[in-house]
């Protein structure tokens, strides 16, 4: 028999875990969280809703899960903060089955607990046909830790973790009826959040940074906007994986994903060349790769890719936007 609305609450106010920043968690109307002195509260809030976001008969109720925490984390690792909470909405449409729902949960707890911090409440509702999952992150940062937008400026050199591609990669082989191989599937099903990386930039002293979420022009598009500065990318230097490398030989025109296809979450940022040592360290120290793509430019209207050979170019396009795709 599948489980009434509060029985299915009252199972995950069982799973979830209580970490010491939970002073009220779920059960009440509202949550408490206890934050650190002298630290802001830092909120960022995404929806992810089935044919748009993500397809069920393309991934797991685990792994869907897990990514709905992932994406709102990389949100605040973007800002340098460190998570407190997180809440989550649920429109569960009939289909899903009592697995099906304690699958979604659990990934999403799962992933929560990855980071050390807690699902502290949220709703549910019976939803006609599509499955929403609605997500709201709390972080906290010390005022002159949190990093923004609007800080690059001209000569800055601009960096990114990771590689890049590889979930749009993902993406295109299953439209096209193709099974991704791991690594590829990994990247776009399980993305991870850069949140101790983030932190670790944000006290590096990087100027300027966002999570790739739209793709890696568009957000740096956001950047520069914030900033009322330009950039000259260096196509070249993208950082690539082995399996996008292989299949770019073969197809050049998938340079393009990686420049335009979203999804990374990966860590954008902007910082002073003598600021480059401090962020290597702290890159280094969490394990994770960073590269230098490029640099900020004074003139605001100037946007440009330098090929290999020192062609210059215009984008031919930034990334995805809801209101256009």
């Amino acid at each position: 028999m599948t489980l009434d609305e509060f029985s299915f609450i009252a199972q995950i106010r069982r799973t979830a875990a209580v970490t010491p920043e939970v002073a009220i968690g779920i059960g009440d109307d509202c949550a408490a969280l206890d934050l650190p002195p002298g630290e802001q509260l830092l909120v960022t809030s995404d929806l992810l809703l089935e044919g748009v976001h993500f397809r069920c008969d393309w991934t797991g109720y685990f792994d869907l899960g897990a990514k709905a925490a992932a994406v709102n984390l990389s949100d605040l690792a973007a800002m340098g903060a460190r998570p407190v909470g997180l809440v989550l909405g649920l429109g569960l449409p009939d289909r899903l089955d009592d697995t099906d729902r304690r699958e979604l949960v659990a990934g999403f707890i799962a992933e929560a607990e990855a980071f050390e911090t807690a699902l502290v409440g949220g709703d549910t509702c019976r939803a006609q046909q599509f499955l929403t999952l609605s997500v709201t992150a709390f972080g906290t940062a010390a005022p002159r830790q949190v990093v923004r937008r609007g800080g690059a400026r001209p000569g800055d050199r601009i960096f990114v973790s990771g590689t890049l591609g590889d979930s749009a990669l993902a993406l295109k082989y299953l439209r096209e009826g193709v099974c991704p191989e791991g690594p590829l599937a990994q990247r776009h099903h399980r993305p991870t959040a850069r949140v101790t990386l983030g932190r670790r930039l944000a006290a590096a002293g990087v100027s300027a940074m966002i999570d790739i979420s739209d793709g890696l022009l568009a957000d740096l598009g956001h950047i520069l906007e914030a900033s009322a500065v330009g950039a000259e990318i260096i196509t070249g230097a993208l950082p690539l994986s082995a399996p996008f490398r292989r299949d770019l030989a073969g197809n050049p025109d998938l340079l393009q994903l990686a420049l335009t296809g979203g999804e990374d979450y990966e860590l954008l940022f902007t910082l002073p060349p003598e600021q480059q040592t401090a962020a290597r360290r702290a890159a280094a120290d969490c394990g994770v790769p960073i590269r230098e793509i490029g640099r900020i430019l004074p003139d605001r209207e100037a946007f440009r890719l330098v090929a290999a050979d020192g062609t210059r170019s215009l984008p031919k396009q930034r990334g995805f936007d809801h209101f256009r795709a």
